[in-house]
C-alpha cells in the first residue's frame, strides 16, 4: 500500500492498524534546535484519545508516546523524528460477526476490491485510529510555527448534526467534550448525543479551524497553492466529505462587490477569501471549515452484500463515536499545522531574502 506519506519539507508518514500492536510515525524536516519532548506531543494527544467522555468511543487508550530518534539532550536534530504509540485496548471479537458483509458508508468494500485482502478489526488501516499520528505530527508543527512566527491554531465545533454552535468564546473550546465555543449550549449537545446513542444511528458536524499570525507569502501560485493544499490535507481526514476556504460555497449567493475582500492603509476589510489570495497568504487568519459525515458504524439493521455478492444485513457493534465530528477538532488543527509548517519550510528555502515591499495591517 502506498500513500502513508504526506507533505514536501516537512514529510509525516504513519503505519499501523487499528488492532494491531501499535501505531507508528515518522516526522521528517523539523528543523533542528527546537526544544521538544514528550509532554509537548501528549498534550496533543490528550484532546484527541478516546474514552474521555461518555459521548465518545469508549475504548480506553492512554496514547502515550514513545519519542524514538530525531532528540538529542531535549532539542530536535534535523533528522527524522520517529515515535510509536501502542495499542491496548483491542477488541478483535468485535468484528468477526462483520468480516464477511460490507458495512454501508464504510470503506470495507474498496478495499477489498482494490488489495483483494481487507482487516476487518476495526476497519485496519482505515480506521480514524489513525489520525493519532497526524495529530502528534500536528504537535511538533504548532510548536515550531508559534515558536518561529508567532502562529496560532486553533479550532472548534460549530455545528453538531442540525444544531449550530454559534461563537461565543475560545476559552470555552477546551472547557467541553465537545470542543463547542458554547458553554451554555453543553447541556443541549450532551441531550442530543445521549438521544442519539440510545436510538442507535449517529450524525454528522461541522468544524471550523482559524490560523492566526501567518505572514503574507506562504503558499504557490500554481500548483503548490496553499488553499488547494490545505483542502487536500482536510480531505484527507476520515469522514470528511466537505472543506471550505473562508466563505467558500457561501461565496455562490455573493456579488463581486461582496466578495472581494477590500483594502484599507490599516489593512484588509474582509476576509472572504479565507487568507489565501491566488494560492499564496495574504497575512490574515486562515480560516477553514470541513464537514464530517455521520459514523458509519451503527447498531441500526442496514441492506448490504455479502463476499459472495449476496443479499444480507448488517448491525455494526462495539465501541463508536456517536459522531466522530466530536474528537475531530484536535486533528482537523494538526493537519492544518503540518501544511502551514510545510509552506513555512518552503517559502523560506526560495524566499527567505524577499521582504515585503507594501506594509499591511492585519484588519480583517
Amino acid at each position: 500500500m502506498s500513500g502513508n506519506s504526506f507533505g514536501l519539507l516537512y514529510c509525516v508518514t504513519s503505519f499501523g492498524e487499528s488492532h494491531g500492536p501499535a501505531y507508528g510515525g515518522v516526522v521528517d524536516g523539523c528543523p533542528p534546535g527546537m526544544a521538544l519532548e514528550a509532554a509537548d506531543i501528549q498534550r496533543e494527544l490528550d484532546r484527541r484519545k478516546p474514552g474521555s467522555s461518555r459521548h465518545v468511543t469508549q475504548r480506553r487508550e492512554s496514547d502515550a508516546i514513545e519519542l524514538l530518534s530525531g532528540i538529542y539532550e531535549g532539542r530536535t536534530t534535523g533528522t527524522a523524528i520517529g515515535f510509536l504509540i501502542r495499542n491496548e485496548d483491542q477488541r478483535s471479537k468485535d468484528y468477526s460477526a462483520i468480516a464477511e458483509k460490507f458495512r454501508p458508508g464504510h470503506a470495507d468494500y474498496t478495499y477489498l476490491q482494490k488489495y483483494g485482502v481487507r482487516d476487518a478489526r476495526g476497519g485496519g488501516r482505515a480506521s480514524a485510529r489513525e489520525t493519532v499520528i497526524r495529530v502528534a505530527a500536528g504537535a511538533i508543527a504548532k510548536k515550531w510555527l508559534r515558536e518561529r512566527y508567532g502562529v496560532q491554531i486553533r479550532g472548534y465545533l460549530a455545528q453538531l448534526g442540525r444544531t449550530s454552535i454559534p461563537f461565543e468564546s475560545w476559552d470555552a473550546v477546551d472547557a467541553n467534550p465537545f470542543f463547542a465555543p458554547n458553554a451554555r449550549m453543553v447541556a443541549a449537545l450532551e441531550k442530543q448525543l445521549d438521544q442519539l446513542r440510545e436510538s442507535g444511528d449517529s450524525c454528522g458536524a461541522r468544524v471550523n479551524v482559524v490560523a492566526s499570525g501567518v505572514p503574507v507569502g506562504w503558499g504557490e501560485p500554481v500548483y503548490g497553492r496553499l488553499d488547494a493544499d490545505i483542502a487536500a490535507a482536510m480531505m484527507g481526514i476520515n469522514a470528511v466529505k466537505g472543506v471550505e476556504i473562508g466563505a467558500g460555497f457561501g461565496a455562490i449567493v455573493q456579488k463581486g462587490s461582496e466578495h472581494g475582500d477590500e483594502m484599507t492603509p490599516q489593512g484588509f476589510v474582509s476576509n472572504n477569501n479565507g487568507g489565501v489570495l491566488g494560492g499564496i497568504s495574504t497575512g490574515q487568519e486562515v480560516t477553514v471549515s470541513i464537514a464530517l459525515k455521520p459514523t458509519s458504524s451503527i447498531r441500526l439493521p442496514r441492506r448490504t452484500i455479502d463476499r459472495q455478492a449476496r443479499a444480507t444485513t448488517i448491525e455494526t457493534t462495539g465501541r463508536h463515536d456517536p459522531c466522530v465530528g466530536i474528537r475531530a477538532t484536535p486533528i482537523a488543527e494538526a493537519m492544518l499545522a503540518c501544511v502551514l509548517m510545510d509552506h513555512a519550510l518552503r517559502h523560506r528555502a526560495q524566499c527567505a531574502d524577499v521582504t515585503p515591499p507594501v506594509k499591511l495591517g492585519r484588519k480583517a
